[in-house]
């Protein structure tokens, strides 16, 4: 299994002062900046878009890791503007696209754009479809780098974290041990050890480390619970 990733998810940090809140986080031991973009229409929340990631960029430097989780309805048409803007990985949604040889064909794009691609699903999603992406990919050149199983109801922060989600965690994992699984909602240090435990590596954790009083400390839990599973 790939090494351990914490990556903030930084909606409910202070966007006033968002450079300076995600070099804290970096500082405090992150791994990844998590950046969701979310249009109003695929969900019902509208956040920021690809100029917010290229200020990010610019401000962060070229070793940061910004991986950009696109919750939007027309996935495709974005992949050019963040890879302007700076995106290290672009992460699209299965049920935003017209079936599982759309998903592979963009998967390809993102990867002929120089960016890591990953592709998401909800939780009424069954892993199946994205098992099948990831087999098709597989076959191309370019295979999808991060699988992200999401364990809330993507839209909005502080939703309680969906336990029956990590039996698709695990059938990620069993089939593909050296791919990143991404987990994304309602994660924290009372039940990372699960996600851990079930096969993902990379753990998407906003209030958990946010709105903790010492978001080094959060982090260093985090990874000692992961370390004990």
């Amino acid at each position: 299994m790939p090494e351990l990733k914490i990556a903030p998810s930084i909606l409910n940090a202070d966007l006033a002062n968002l450079s300076s809140e995600c070099k804290k986080l970096f500082a405090a031991g992150a791994d990844i900046m998590h950046l969701d973009v979310m249009d109003g229409h695929f969900v019902p929340n509208l956040t920021f878009g690809h100029p917010v990631v290229e200020s990010l960029r610019k401000e962060l430097g070229p070793d940061a890791y910004l991986d950009v989780h696109l919750m939007v309805s027309k996935p495709r048409m974005w992949i050019k503007d963040y890879k302007k803007a700076g995106a290290s990985a672009f992460t699209f949604h299965l049920e935003a696209v017209e079936g599982v040889d759309e998903a592979v064909d963009i998967v390809q794009e993102i990867g002929r754009e120089g960016m890591l691609a990953g592709v998401a699903i909800k939780p009424k999603t069954p892993v199946a479809p994205l098992l099948e992406v990831m087999q098709k990919c597989q076959k191309n050149q370019i295979p999808v780098t991060n699988a992200l199983v999401m364990t809330v109801e993507p839209g909005f922060g502080g939703q309680k974290f969906m336990g029956d989600m990590m039996s698709k965690v695990s059938a990620i994992r069993e089939q593909y041990p050296e791919c990143d699984v991404q987990v994304d909602g309602g994660v924290g240090i009372g039940n990372i050890d699960l996600c851990y435990k079930a096969g993902a590596n990379s753990i998407v954790a906003g209030s958990a480390i946010i709105k903790s009083e010492n978001w080094a400390e959060t982090i260093t839990s985090m990874r000692k619970k992961c370390e004990e599973a």
